[in-house]
């Protein structure tokens, strides 16, 4: 049984979750997100903790947005979209078990947004301006597990979670 409840987008995320795991979850609907969910959310969070697992598209990063903004402490966990999807449809009721059991071990809470790496810092790794650029932000995305990213989310999602610039270098081997 997972002790918190997991928020998802809709009824084919919960099914796919509920036929590996032991797990309540509160579909958002997309982006149709009510006040009286939100409010819900803010509710079982105090209570028994919540783990946003929103799809790896711009729709479910925009929820992730607005939910970790409202409601702090929120857990998140992530899957690249090259793990949740078909040919035309990406989504977690898409992802493998395995995909998702990894995705669950490796939660990310966002805390209170302290500068750890400055924009200076985040040039000099190569992470945003560089030809390889891409590929480095999927290296660290991938060690941190923190979903695909471009270079300003993963700036904002390093700082969040207080990762150093050593942290990164020692990743990408500087």
């Amino acid at each position: 049984m997972i002790k918190e409840v997991i928020v998802v987008e809709g009824v084919n995320d919960t099914k796919r979750l509920k036929s590996f795991f032991d797990v309540d979850t509160i579909e958002t609907h997309g982006l149709g997100l009510s006040r009286e969910t939100i409010e819900l959310i803010k509710a079982i969070n105090n209570k028994r903790g919540v783990i946003l697992f929103l799809d790896p598209d711009t729709p479910g990063e925009k929820l992730r947005n607005r939910l970790n903004k409202e409601i702090p402490g929120l857990k998140n966990a992530f899957v690249l979209k090259e793990d949740a999807r078909t040919r035309k449809k990406v989504g977690i009721e898409h992802a493998s078990k395995e995909v998702l059991e990894e995705a669950l071990n490796n939660l990310i809470t966002y805390g209170e947004s302290k500068r750890s790496i400055n924009e200076e810092e985040f040039y000099r790794l190569g992470l945003k301006g560089e030809d390889r650029s891409a590929d480095l932000r999927k290296k660290v995305s991938a060690h941190f597990h923190l979903g695909k990213c471009n270079a300003k989310t993963l700036f904002n999602r390093l700082n969040m979670l207080g990762i150093t610039y050593k942290e990164i270098a020692d990743i990408i081997n500087l």
